[in-house]
C-alpha cells in the first residue's frame, strides 16, 4: 500500500503540544484494534508511517483510514506493513466525506439502495463509531459490489 493524503484541518484531535504524536496515534489505533501485530508509528509534520504484520489488505486500509483522520495528519504510508494481497472480489472505492452527506446517501449512489447503508458502515466500523455522525473531511471506504 502507497502513500494516502488527507486534510489535516479534519479528524479526531489526539494530541496538542505536549504530547508525543506517535504514541497518541499508535494508542488510537489500538484502541480501534484493526488487526496490526507489532503496530509501529512513527510522525513527522504531519505524515505517518505505520509498520507491522497485517492479516489482510483490508487490515492495512482500515489501518491507514483510523490514522488519516486523525487531525493534524496530512499523509500515511503503509508501505512497511506486511499483508497478504488483496482478494480479487475486494473492490473498494475511497471517499471523502462532503457537507450534506449521508450514508444512506452514499449508499444510493455506490450501491443502488439507501437501504444498503449498513454495509458502508461496517467496511469502516473502526473510523465511524455512529452512522449517524459523518463529518466532512472524514475519509472513508466504500465497498463496491
Amino acid at each position: 500500500m502507497g502513500l494516502f493524503d488527507f486534510a489535516a484541518d479534519f479528524g479526531k484531535k489526539l494530541f496538542g503540544k505536549d504530547e508525543d504524536p506517535s504514541e497518541e496515534i499508535k494508542a488510537h489505533i489500538e484502541s480501534d484494534n484493526p488487526g496490526v501485530r507489532n503496530l509501529g508509528v512513527a510522525y513527522d509534520d504531519g505524515k505517518v508511517d505505520l509498520s507491522g504484520e497485517a492479516d489482510s489488505a483490508e487490515v492495512v486500509e482500515k489501518t491507514v483510514l483510523i490514522a488519516g483522520n486523525v487531525q493534524g495528519v496530512t499523509e500515511v504510508s503503509a508501505e512497511n506493513i506486511s499483508a497478504p494481497p488483496p482478494l480479487p472480489e475486494q473492490r473498494v472505492e475511497y471517499y471523502v466525506i462532503q457537507k450534506g452527506d449521508t450514508l444512506s446517501k452514499l449508499a444510493k449512489q455506490y450501491l443502488g439502495n439507501a437501504m444498503d447503508y449498513p454495509k458502508i458502515f461496517e467496511a469502516n466500523r473502526e473510523v465511524i463509531k455512529d452512522p449517524d455522525l459523518i463529518y466532512p473531511g472524514q475519509k472513508i471506504r466504500i465497498p463496491l459490489e
